[in-house]
């Protein structure tokens, strides 16, 4: 488990205005890939992509339900 978060990869991940808007999205509830993808013009595999930043960051976990993989924020580090 990571205790420190890396400030390059923080503030690089909060660079794109896409992943910013899934932060977002996050701050309402856990969600499924396909859940964050709806209301963007981007395919699965490029928000699949977007989220491995931001938990690589720290800023996300994803857990394991069966085939889902929804992703929350990780809130002890958006203080």
């Amino acid at each position: 488990m990571q205790t420190e978060l890396n400030l390059d990869d923080v503030f690089a991940a909060l660079a794109d205005s896409t992943r910013r808007s899934i932060l977002s999205r996050l701050a309402d509830g856990p969600a499924s890939v396909n859940e964050i993808a709806a209301p963007f013009e981007i395919s699965q595999p490029a928000v699949s992509r977007h989220l491995k930043v931001l938990e690589r960051a720290g800023l996300i976990e994803r857990d394991i339900d069966k085939q889902r993989r929804p992703a929350r924020l990780k809130a002890e580090n958006m203080a």
